[in-house]
């Protein structure tokens, strides 16, 4: 079979050429300086530009995408647009079951391709997906060893098949990502220039600006610091540490209700693409944390974490002593890749948590959301 790029879409002269070989921009921290990023050739056409690619000029909306980051997915369920999926790197980081409480809202993950096998991700994957666009980031592929893709990988890809669109946001510790990063909201609305849904987006940035703009309003005065690490054990011994205050669309909802960060001021490195280091029991008694968030356990209900992992704290001699064990603090740290859906159901799920005599129950209309997804 012989694949050809296809004519609803193409990328700018240059693009291959400067966004692949890392572009020189500087890091923005998503200041919103670039917004949608699209303009009309007056032909029906509309292009939308994004760091590391550049322009990417559509003739109509795509209607099947490959993922690998399930932020991007989420945008594209939030839009309307979750029957476009048709991979994920990893879909057990794809966490799903928040859809549950939005009626006529789901992806069906039984289609969806996963990328990410034992030996790296095979080019040929791409092909035989056949998308009509990789919202996917690049040089995420070709800076992750693990992968095992080059450069002129991407541009058979491309050629081939169809252009890439997309930026790493989820964190911002990467050294080979040199150019400029997105907020949440600003790499949404470019995702909803994509598919031609600026106005639902539009209303969803509003429910959300509202409904961040009420919780932070009551947060009370004092805010709790937070230990984040990654520990996906049931029983745990040793912890991987991420830094709290840190930019980043995975730590968005913290920082939404104030939680800051309990290893500022010390020496203990973040969680990245050059430390791998971890942390004992001993170091965790002396920055002896107000509360402790454990990544890795996802998939567990709070109830199923609380009788493993809490329950096993409890009874460890060093870990029973530990403020945020003593305290019940001790909660499930959230996904590595929150979209705008998951978020809103993060920041009601942590702001009850920490502040349970200010915030209990739902904190926003699902009905009113799903309204706007499916309306």
């Amino acid at each position: 079979m012989e694949y050809t790029r296809r004519k609803v879409m193409a990328v700018g002269a240059a693009t291959i050429a400067t966004g692949l070989a890392g572009c020189s921009e500087s890091e923005s921290g998503g200041d919103g300086t670039d917004t949608a990023g699209t303009e009309s050739n007056g032909s029906g056409s509309y292009t939308v530009s994004m760091a590391p690619v550049g322009e990417v000029q559509f003739d109509a909306p795509p209607e099947s995408v490959a993922h690998y980051f399930p932020d991007y997915a989420d945008m594209a369920v939030a839009l309307g647009k979750g029957s476009t999926i048709n991979s994920i790197g990893m879909p057990s980081r794809y966490h799903t079951t928040h859809y549950d409480a939005l009626e006529g809202v789901s992806v069906d993950m039984e289609s969806v391709t996963k990328l990410n096998g034992e030996s790296g991700i095979p080019k040929e994957i791409f092909f035989k997906l056949d998308s009509d666009l990789h919202m996917i980031d690049p040089q995420w592929l070709i800076s992750n060893d693990a992968f095992k893709l080059e450069s002129s990988d991407i541009e058979e890809i491309t050629d081939r098949v169809a252009p890439f669109l997309g930026n790493a946001i989820f964190r911002q510790t990467d050294k080979w990502h040199d150019y400029e990063y997105y907020t949440l909201y600003e790499a949404f609305e470019k995702v909803a220039t994509v598919y031609q849904e600026t106005e639902r987006f539009e209303q969803l940035k509003t429910f959300h600006d509202d409904y961040v703009g009420e919780i932070e309003s009551q947060l009370p005065e004092e805010r709790p610091n937070a230990l984040l690490c990654w520990q996906g054990e049931d029983e745990p011994e040793s912890f991987s540490p991420y830094r709290l205050g840190g930019k980043g669309t995975n730590k968005k909802a913290f920082h939404d209700i104030g939680l800051t960060d309990a290893l500022e001021g010390t020496d203990v490195e973040g969680l990245s693409e050059s430390s791998r280091g971890t942390i004992d029991y001993e170091t965790l008694a002396q920055v002896d944390p107000d509360s402790i968030l454990l990544r890795g356990h996802e998939a567990k209900t709070q109830e199923e974490f609380q009788n493993t992992v809490v329950a096993f704290m409890k009874e460890h001699p060093v870990a029973s002593k530990l403020t945020a064990v003593q305290n019940d603090k001790v909660f499930r740290g959230g996904p590595i890749y929150p979209g705008p859906l998951h978020h809103l159901f993060l920041v009601e799920r942590y702001a009850t948590s920490y502040y349970p005599d200010t915030f209990s129950g739902e904190l926003f209309d699902r009905s009113e959301l799903t309204s706007i997804i499916t309306g």
